[in-house]
């Protein structure tokens, strides 16, 4: 039987919360779709987890944000906060090593939600398909609110 759908890929959403239009995020770099393609979420839970299954091909030395890289080859970038660099990995626990082959729902960043907010800054995280050359037809979810690992937020096909 022909599997008509071999090439269409879900990201799952690494964190329970509301979803948000990637144009509404305060950081234009994310909002003007210099980054990449994608959605934010504003989370309501502590655990970060993969959204896809694949390598971490990177986690940058803050914790605050990470590459997934599928087998396919999209890499996904997941953005803990806006402007969360600054605090310097302060309220950001690493849970798995750069490297590392993690499947959806597999936790990667514990965060302390209350120090960061209390901080100052926004939670709100960008789940960022950063490689468009290899990939066709976004589609987000219409979903208000998504559980981590449970709700897919994006639906892609690659070329």
């Amino acid at each position: 039987m022909l599997n008509i759908f071999r090439d269409t890929f879900q990201v799952m959403s690494p964190v329970s919360g509301n979803v948000v239009n990637l144009n509404d995020v305060s950081d234009r770099m994310f909002s003007e779709g210099i980054v990449g393609r994608g959605i934010a979420i504003d989370p309501t839970d502590d655990i970060i987890k993969s959204p896809i299954d694949g390598r971490l091909k990177l986690i940058f030395n803050t914790n605050h944000a990470f590459v997934v890289t599928s087998k396919k080859g999209i890499e996904l970038l997941v953005h803990i906060g806006i402007d969360t660099i600054e605090l310097n990995g302060d309220g950001f626990k690493r849970l798995v090593e750069e490297g590392e082959f993690v499947k959806v729902g597999d936790p990667v960043i514990k965060i302390d939600r209350q120090k960061i907010v209390d901080k100052g800054y926004e939670l709100i995280t960008p789940v960022v398909i950063t490689n468009l050359d290899y990939i066709k037809d976004v589609i987000f979810t219409k979903n208000t609110c998504v559980l981590g690992s449970k709700n897919f937020i994006m639906t892609y096909k690659v070329k």
